[in-house]
């Protein structure tokens, strides 16, 4: 799915914005999943999941919101179709190798001139993995320009490894260091997919623009690369997303077998 050239920018820096991916029309559907969504859940919990961390960014981040939903999966059958559709895992099989496997799903809405920023961080120290394959795919609904607070990313950071973090309302670097502002903005269409590496060094300001900013973001890795720590484990976290899971082909011990062969017998009658 992604060009030479496409890949060759993502081997480089990290990151590489594929336009289109989706239709204009396939992303208003998606958008109106999104915001019905949130709709319906906020009559049940509170949605709202500003992260502590945003307060490092200054005064301006306090009164900020940031609306999220995981696994959103789980709560509409058009979010199903989107994470198994060929050109969203086609493109990172692209990066990751034929075998995607998902990790989890988040969905998240920047409210219109509230929208709260993030500042730059991995996203390795959430959920670190021994091999480093894992990898995002930020699905754009509607338009990302930089006044809605699009992402940020310090090209070629995924080449510095792991890098040690603040915790401090969720995992993030000093924004003395890796100030928010000195970053590569990324804006994008309704439609674009913005694929990153976990080790990319990434942020987003905030949405200060009259219209809302709406995104589902699909964490996926090799089905071979392990966890380092468990930790971040969601709801469907290990369905194929392309390609098979290797890991589970293993040879049994023969008594696991047998009680395995056995049970299969029982459902056949």
């Amino acid at each position: 799915m992604l060009s030479a050239e496409q890949l060759a920018f993502y081997q480089d820096n990290g990151y590489v914005l594929v336009s289109a991916l989706l239709t204009p029309q396939e992303a208003a559907m998606y958008r109106r999943e999104c915001h019905a969504l949130i709709e319906r859940l906020s009559k049940l919990r509170d949605v709202d999941a500003t992260w502590g961390s945003a307060r490092e960014l200054g005064d301006d981040a306090a009164n900020t919101q940031v609306l999220h939903c995981h696994d959103v999966q789980f709560y509409s059958a058009a979010f199903s179709r989107l994470i198994v559709d060929e050109r969203l895992t086609g493109a990172a099989a692209d990066i990751i190798g034929p075998n995607v496997q998902l990790h989890h799903t988040k969905m998240f809405i920047k409210p219109a001139e509230k929208g709260s920023p993030f500042p730059m961080h991995q996203d390795r120290p959430y959920f670190p993995h021994d091999n480093d394959s894992m990898i995002a795919a930020i699905i754009h609904f509607d338009d990302a320009p930089l006044e809605k607070g699009c992402l940020r990313v310090v090209p070629g950071s995924h080449k510095l490894g792991a890098l040690p973090h603040v915790q401090k309302g969720g995992w993030h670097l000093s924004p003395e260091k890796y100030p928010l502002e000195s970053a590569t903005p990324c804006p994008a269409k309704a439609g674009d997919v913005l694929f990153f590496s976990y080790l990319t060094i990434h942020g987003s300001g905030l949405n200060t623009s009259s219209e809302a900013r709406t995104t589902v973001l699909v964490q996926m890795r090799d089905p071979l690369d392990p966890p380092t720590v468990r930790a971040h484990q969601s709801r469907g976290q290990g369905m194929m997303l392309q390609g098979i899971d290797p890991s589970c082909c293993t040879l049994q011990p023969s008594s696991e077998r047998s009680v395995a062969g056995a049970a299969m017998g029982m459902m056949g009658s």
